[in-house]
């Protein structure tokens, strides 16, 4: 089986592309290395430095691999970025989906598996609603969540007019090894850079805001199973629990025995929600995911990755 990863230079990406070799597919990525890293791109995998918003390029590409699955990764996933250029946001989340769907029908690929936000998406949400459902009303407080929530709706679309299969996975905030602790997303990874470094660790706002961390490896073993299972379906993968920012950053100060550093609190920044955490029972009932790795051991994991990257 062929399988192609937009964006699988990227931090999930790179993951996803692993667990695929193993799983016996023959895999082919695109990506423009604007976050991701050549060095996540595994050995076994066909590269191709791209960007899917060059429709001729993803055309070439798609006639070459004539991929059966696509994983649509590829994003602008920078809120702040989103409302500084919303231009720019909408044209990868929105364009460049649009030239990856066109080209799943030209060559009549089977399935397309897409992450989504799960946070972005829904927006501000009350305490008594949380965890979130699915069903929860979508109402986005940035750039960067209604082009995720377009092309979604693109996706449902493309299956109504060409019966195109597709999955979308609606994530929580991912954490893991390849996560770049450089980037502006991506709080755990930055926190865990930040104290290996040596720096100050800085936490915008007062630190109560929540969100749902849920492992990498977990998210992996949702976007696999949905090979098989879940057409035409949106679901949220999550664990459905809240951790603050203050709570996240004192788990990781307890791996990383930095135990009384003080993180510096800078202001809030535009855009983002205040709490989420996602509703996964319709994952579980029906493709029967559910996450295994608990917050502490997930963190560690991840923090012995990085701690032998910074030693290197």
């Amino acid at each position: 089986m062929k399988a192609l990863i937009t964006g699988g230079a990227g931090f999930i990406g790179s993951n996803l592309a692993e667990r695929l070799i193993k799983e016996g597919f023959h895999v082919s990525i695109i990506d423009n290395l604007s976050s991701g890293f050549l060095k996540n791109v595994p050995d076994k995998a066909n590269f191709y430095l791209a960007d899917i918003t060059d429709k001729e390029i993803v055309n070439k590409i798609f006639e070459i691999e004539k991929p059966d699955y696509v994983f649509h990764l590829a994003a602008q996933i920078d809120v702040r970025a989103s409302i500084r250029n919303p231009v720019f946001d909408a044209s990868i989340n929105i364009i460049g989906g649009i030239n990856i769907l066109e080209e799943c029908i030209k060559h009549k690929t089977k399935k397309i598996i897409y992450t989504n936000t799960g946070g972005a998406l829904y927006g501000n949400v009350l305490q008594d609603d949380i965890p979130v459902k699915e069903d929860y009303r979508i109402n986005p407080d940035c750039h960067y969540g209604v082009s995720k929530l377009t092309f979604e709706n693109y996706l449902k679309l493309y299956n109504k007019l060409y019966g195109l299969n597709f999955v979308s996975l609606r994530l929580p905030n991912v954490y893991g090894e390849k996560q770049n602790p450089y980037g502006e997303a991506g709080v755990v990874a930055i926190f865990i850079g930040k104290i290996l470094s040596g720096e100050k660790v800085y936490i915008y706002g007062d630190g109560n805001q929540t969100r749902d961390y849920t492992y990498v490896g977990d998210i992996i073993d949702g976007i696999i199973i949905s090979l098989n299972k879940g057409n035409n379906e949106c679901y949220n993968l999550g664990t459905g629990k809240e951790i603050s920012v203050n709570e996240l950053f004192d788990i990781i100060s307890n791996v990383s025995d930095c135990k009384g550093l003080d993180p510096v609190y800078v202001e809030k920044r535009a855009g983002e929600i205040e709490r989420i955490a996602l509703n996964a029972e319709k994952a579980k009932k029906e493709l029967g995911w559910e996450p295994k790795t608990d917050i502490s051991d997930g963190i560690r994991k991840t923090y012995e990755f990085f701690q032998e990257t910074f030693n290197k």
